[in-house]
C-alpha cells in the first residue's frame, strides 16, 4: 500500500530594507520573490507597504497622494504576472484609494496570476511614529480566507497581529496557514522601548493556539521622516519569522540582513493533529458574547 505523502506546502518570509523609491523597491521585492522561487517556495510574503517608507511617522497631506486605487494597481498587476509565471501565490500589500475613503489594503494574488480579492487592515494604530488612523479607515472586509492553488491562506496586517480574535477568526473559517506582513520597529519618542521579543511571542502563541503555521515578514533598515514637530526615526526591527503549528520558530532573520525564509510544512499531518487536539472540539462560542464587547457588559451594536 502506497504511503501517504500528505499535502506538502513551502512557504516563505521576504525581508528587506526599503527605500522611498517604488520602482527600486518593487524591483527588489521581485528579485526576493524569484530567490524564494528557486528554494521551493509556493507561497511568498512580502513585507507590509513595502513600495516606500513607513510614512505613518508623519501626519502630512502629501503622504495621502501615495494611495492608489485597487483597479489597475501598477504593482498588483506586476506581482500578477510574476505570480503566474513563477506559479507562486503573493499577497501584495498597498495603500488603498477608494473614493474618499483610503484602507491598508492586501491583494492575494494566486499561482496562477488572479487576484483573489483584497483584505482591508481592521486595527489601525494611532501612537508616536505610527500614526495610522490619519491615513487609513478601520477596514471593512471582515477577516477572510482565500483558497490558493496550494493552501486555504488567512492574511492580516501588522496590527491585526496583537489580537488574537483575529487569528481565530480566520482559522474558524478554514486558514491553514496564518500570514502577517508587518512594518514595527523603534518607538521614536522612547528609543529604549524594544518590543521584538514581544511581538514574537504574540504571534507564536496564534500559531500553537490554532495549530497553524504562521508566516511574519518585517522590514528592516533606519527610517528618518520629517514630520510637523521635526525629524522622526524608526529602526526596523526584521526579525521576520516563519511559526510551526505548536508555535514553535522554524526559521528567523536578524535585525540587520536582507532575508528570504524558507519552511515546509505537510498541511495534512497538521490537520489531523489539529483535530485530534480538540481545542476546536471543546469550543463554548455560547460562553464568548463577552467577546463582543467593549467594556466586558454591554454589546456592541
Amino acid at each position: 500500500m502506497e504511503e501517504n505523502k500528505g499535502r506538502k506546502v513551502v512557504v516563505s518570509a521576504l525581508q528587506f530594507a526599503c527605500t522611498d523609491d517604488v520602482s527600486t523597491n518593487v524591483a527588489t521585492a521581485e528579485r526576493l520573490v524569484r530567490a524564494a522561487h528557486k528554494q521551493g517556495a509556493n507561497i511568498v510574503l512580502i513585507q507590509e507597504l513595502f513600495e516606500g517608507y513607513y510614512f505613518c511617522q508623519a501626519q502630512r497631506e502629501d503622504f495621502i497622494q501615495r494611495a492608489k486605487p485597487y483597479k489597475d494597481h501598477p504593482t498588483i498587476t506586476r506581482m500578477q504576472k510574476l505570480a503566474k509565471e513563477l506559479s507562486v501565490v503573493i499577497p501584495v500589500s498597498f495603500f488603498e484609494e477608494a473614493n474618499n475613503a483610503h484602507y491598508n489594503s492586501i491583494a492575494i494574488i494566486d499561482a496562477d496570476g488572479t487576484d483573489l480579492g483584497i483584505y482591508r487592515k481592521s486595527h489601525i494604530p494611532d501612537g508616536p511614529g505610527y500614526e495610522e488612523k490619519f491615513y487609513f479607515n478601520p477596514g471593512d472586509t471582515g477577516f477572510k480566507v482565500f483558497e490558493t492553488k496550494y493552501a486555504k491562506i488567512g492574511v492580516a496586517i501588522c496590527w491585526d497581529q496583537w489580537f488574537p480574535e483575529a487569528a481565530r477568526a480566520m482559522v474558524l473559517q478554514g486558514a491553514e496557514i496564518l500570514f502577517y506582513p508587518t512594518a514595527i520597529g523603534s518607538e521614536p519618542h522612547d528609543h529604549s522601548i524594544d518590543s521584538r521579543d514581544h511581538w514574537k511571542r504574540v504571534m507564536q502563541g496564534h500559531a500553537g493556539a490554532n495549530l497553524v503555521p504562521l508566516v511574519a515578514s518585517n522590514r528592516i533598515g533606519n527610517e528618518i521622516i520629517e514630520t510637523e514637530h521635526g525629524k522622526s526615526e524608526i529602526k526596523f526591527y526584521g526579525n521576520s519569522f516563519i511559526a510551526g503549528p505548536t508555535g514553535e520558530i522554524v526559521s528567523i532573520a536578524d535585525d540587520k540582513e536582507e532575508a528570504v525564509l524558507i519552511a515546509e510544512f505537510d498541511l495534512d499531518k497538521i490537520k489531523s493533529t489539529r483535530h485530534c487536539w480538540g481545542v476546536f472540539r471543546d469550543r463554548r462560542p455560547d460562553l464568548y458574547k463577552v467577546l463582543l464587547t467593549l467594556d466586558g457588559t454591554n454589546p456592541v451594536r
